[in-house]
């Protein structure tokens, strides 16, 4: 089904300086918004940004119906606005929507609702060499039911805000072998709200300790490196990359998918496989050096300079010639329209 999207315009304030902005917290002028009701999806449209009304009803404020997704709008050399892997990140928003139940968003609907409402928007798109346009797509249920049912109604949602350095120096952080984010069978691979809501305290508890973020461990034996917060984590040690395999319980991140496809195109050795804390320990114990890094669309490449086993703490290497940073600069330069797109991860908005 073809979907016309109707476009409301605002006045735009003037946009001085992104840079001051706090992640997350200033959107960008326009939103975009679709209705789902009796099976099809409605009234696509962008329009000046404006809270919602809900009904206290509203199925998602009860049962945990939303889904979102974490993309990311650059300026290239060439001063264009380029959405990085937009076909992949819709990918991913559909895996999830299947998992909680919801209704499929057509591609073609996605694409152009980021595609309008990004290039109505492209004045926030911040010019700074560090800097872009963060872009949440989110889907949530609303139909006005307290039972526990699928909502039958929904809205698909877009809106934007200027983003930098997520973490603006390297993190130390503690591996979690008490609480746990997600099982097998359980919905760890999915963007939904309860995985974050349900990480919330193990998290707070590692910064009231003096920790950035925790390692995620297996649900079964505590003992498997999963991800981390907000990231998929990596580690480079005996010239070899290693990061966790997609089994289920964490997210298929599309900046790990990015670096991985990089890695093995510089010839790094890449294993995707169960790595155990302790094969961490033992690296450390025989002087190996070590590099940990989660990878994300807010976090983009994230050094970790510390990781706490226990009630010991390691130290990672973070220095200038990590092969991290050299995936980070290969990543940003595609992004940019640096080097050339060999993959075909760019959308360009002319």
């Amino acid at each position: 089904m073809e979907h016309t999207i109707s476009i409301t315009e605002q006045a735009e304030r003037k946009v001085t300086d992104t840079k001051s902005i706090p992640f997350g917290k200033v959107p960008t002028e326009h939103m975009f918004v679709a209705e789902y009701k009796d099976g099809e999806w409605h009234n696509a449209q962008v329009v000046p940004l404006h809270d919602l009304t809900l009904s206290p009803l509203a199925l998602c404020l009860h049962y945990g119906q939303t889904v979102f997704e974490g993309m990311k709008a650059f300026v290239t050399e060439e001063g264009k606005i380029n959405i990085f892997r937009i076909d992949k990140h819709h990918d991913r928003f559909s895996k999830s929507l299947h998992r909680m139940c919801m209704p499929a968003v057509p591609k073609k609907l996605f694409i152009d609702a980021i595609h309008n409402l990004v290039k109505l928007d492209a004045d926030w798109v911040p010019r700074e060499a560090d800097g872009s346009l963060y872009i949440r797509p989110f889907m949530i249920a609303t139909e006005d039911r307290i039972g526990v049912k699928v909502s039958d109604e929904f809205l698909f949602m877009v809106v934007c805000s200027p983003a930098f350095q997520y973490y603006t120096k390297p993190l130390k952080v503690k591996v979690e072998t008490t609480y746990v984010r997600a099982a097998q069978g359980g919905t760890g691979a999915a963007k939904c709200g309860g995985n974050y809501g349900g990480a919330f305290l193990p998290t707070q508890l590692a910064r009231e300790a003096g920790y950035d973020q925790v390692l995620w461990t297996d649900s079964i034996h505590h003992e498997f490196i999963e991800e981390s917060g907000t990231m998929n984590a990596m580690f480079y040690f005996d010239n070899v990359l290693v990061t966790p395999q997609l089994s289920g319980t964490i997210l298929d991140g599309v900046t790990r998918d990015t670096l991985l496809a990089l890695a093995r195109e510089k010839g790094i050795v890449v294993e995707e496989r169960h790595i155990s804390y302790h094969e961490l320990v033992r690296a450390f114990n025989e002087g190996k050096r070590v590099e940990a890094f989660g990878a994300g669309t807010a976090a983009v490449v994230a050094p970790i300079e510390t990781i706490a086993i226990g009630h010991k703490e390691y130290t990672c290497y973070t220095g200038a010639d990590a092969v991290m940073f050299r995936l980070q600069k290969e990543l940003y330069d595609i992004r940019r329209g640096i080097v050339p797109d060999t993959h075909k991860w760019n959308y360009i908005i002319n």
